[in-house]
Order: C-alpha cells, then sequence, then structure tokens
C-alpha cells in the first residue's frame, strides 16, 4: 500500500479523534466537519483493511488492531510535529494541550502547588491533568505523558526516573502511648497495621525494613486495608495503628508538627521510585519535555 499526502492527512485526522474522543472535539481542532471527519476515518479503515475504532452512541475507541496501529504510527506523528515546531520557530515553543495522568499522591501533595509557575512560563499550553490509580491504556486515553511511583511496566513506554523517596513507618502519639514503640523490625508483626492495597496486583504491598544490604521481611496484620494514600495517612493519625507510607508533603509536614511519629527510622533505607512515561519511542515532543524537565527541577 503506498502512503501518500492523503495517508498523512487521514492519520492526522485519526490523532485527533483518539486525543478528544469524539469525532466532534476532533472536527472542531481540524476545522473540518463531523463527518468530513468520519469520512476520513472511513477511508482509512478501508485502505488498510482493519476496523480502527469502535464507535458508540456515547464514546469511540480503539479497536485491537487499531492501537496496534496508532501505537505503530503515533511516534511519526509525534516527529512530524516536533520537526514542524522546529523548522517554524527556533526556540520550539511549548503550545497546545498537554494531557496529564499523574499519581493522586504526586498530584496532591507535590504537582498542583506548582502548576501556577509552570503554566506562567508557558502560557500559550493547556492542562489536562487527570489523577488516576492505574497507568492505563495512555495511547488509547490520548495521553501525553504519565507520573507514577513504582516499577516500569514491560511495555513500549519510554521511562524516565524522576525520584526516589524513602518509605516510612509511622505512627500517631496517642497509638505508640497506648501499644508501645517498636524498637526492631520483629516488634512489628505484634502491632495493628494498616494495609495499603496495591493497584497493579490488587493486593496488600508487603512490609519490609532494610538497614543498607540487610533487609528484613515483616508479615504484619491488621483489619484495614485502604486504596488511597489520603485516607492511609488520615487513619494513621487517628490511630488506627502503624503504616507505611512514602516520605512527600504532608507526611513529612506531619512528623516535623509531630502529628506522626516515624519508628525504626534506622531501618528506613528502602526506596519507591517515580517515573515519568511518555509512549514515543523516539524524541517526546517539546510540551513533554518541557512538562518533565518541570518535575525534575520541583523534585530537586
Amino acid at each position: 500500500m503506498a502512503f501518500d499526502g492523503k495517508m498523512l492527512a487521514n492519520l492526522g485526522v485519526l490523532a485527533a479523534v483518539v486525543e478528544s474522543g469524539n469525532f466532534a472535539r476532533a472536527s472542531d481542532a481540524l476545522g473540518m466537519t463531523a463527518s468530513g471527519v468520519s469520512r476520513a476515518i472511513s477511508r482509512m479503515e478501508g485502505r488498510l483493511g482493519i476496523r480502527l475504532l469502535h464507535r458508540t452512541t456515547r464514546s469511540i475507541t480503539l479497536t485491537d488492531e487499531g492501537q496496534r496501529f496508532y501505537a505503530e504510527v503515533q511516534p511519526l506523528l509525534v516527529g512530524i510535529e516536533e520537526a514542524a515546531s522546529h523548522a517554524g520557530s527556533a526556540s520550539a515553543s511549548v503550545r497546545g494541550r498537554l494531557r496529564i495522568n499523574a499519581d493522586p499522591l504526586f498530584s496532591r501533595e507535590v504537582l498542583a502547588p506548582k502548576l501556577p509557575a509552570f503554566m506562567a512560563r508557558h502560557p500559550e499550553l493547556e492542562i489536562e491533568l487527570i489523577t488516576r490509580d492505574e497507568l492505563g491504556d495512555m495511547i488509547g486515553d490520548g495521553i501525553d505523558v504519565a507520573v507514577r511511583f513504582g516499577v516500569p511496566p514491560s511495555s513500549s513506554l519510554v521511562a524516565r526516573l524522576l525520584l526516589e523517596t524513602c518509605i516510612v513507618t509511622v505512627a500517631s502519639p496517642a497509638y505508640l502511648k497506648k501499644h508501645g514503640l517498636p524498637t526492631v523490625p520483629a516488634d512489628i508483626a505484634r502491632h495493628t497495621c494498616i494495609q495499603f492495597r496495591d493497584s497493579q496486583t490488587r493486593r496488600a504491598f508487603d512490609w519490609e525494613f532494610r538497614k543498607g544490604r540487610r533487609v528484613v521481611p515483616v508479615t504484619t496484620h491488621g483489619p484495614l486495608l485502604v486504596t488511597d494514600a489520603g485516607t492511609l495517612i488520615g487513619a494513621c493519625v487517628a490511630g488506627a495503628g502503624l503504616a507505611q507510607m512514602m516520605s512527600l508533603g504532608v507526611v513529612q509536614d506531619l512528623i516535623a508538627r509531630k502529628k506522626l511519629v516515624q519508628v525504626l527510622p534506622d531501618w528506613a533505607d528502602e526506596r519507591f521510585p517515580l517515573y515519568a512515561f511518555y509512549p514515543s519511542r523516539h524524541h517526546p515532543a517539546g510540551k513533554v519535555r518541557a512538562f518533565i524537565d518541570f518535575c525534575l527541577e520541583i523534585l530537586a
């Protein structure tokens, strides 16, 4: 099948539909009619011999074949956009819409307070910030960049390490007054522990304690299992038990204000990574680069 200007134009239409989620918004972005957008997609499906989109009255999503096809061509479209941007402006200005999938804790405690500075720096940029517990399908959801905690998934996504934060074990002063202060990792097994569910495995995170190269896993128990970091922090402050959490933002503040007490501080060498992900296998778009650089700046 020959690749020509019409196919390139239709790829641009497909990208607009995927990013916007429906024909109406894509037509507004492209300056076309909704029927014109639909015909362009149909022509491309005819040339490829596959169905690219599931069309319902409420939503439009990529088919399995469409996801594979879009995963291959999206980096090429990004490369063309970058080339056009560099050709049109030596400064490669950051503009357009940036869709960010962010971990709720990072979004609330780190990113949100700093976003005004980022927007002031790039006034031609529009930001859509989506907070989710899971990475999801970045390409299918039209996400430009994601910021997530944990080990990168095995995928075609590009992963950029932003930070390694330490894991602290904490409890409220009232809880420790009633139940005593653990002095060695083995003591933790005798305490009530608040469990936090891993969104990827759907089970509670295992507890372990690290001092240098020494790693001591501990089997914990407790009647409370939570899926949200804010709930974990609130329950711990209220005295529901011991908890392990990342030492970021409000957690550091609560320890400083003695609302929480860090236990076994000599065994807090465990680190949890924070990554930025983007789908292009080539150079990321200027707006994605600008956002990743900003994240590195505020995390420094």
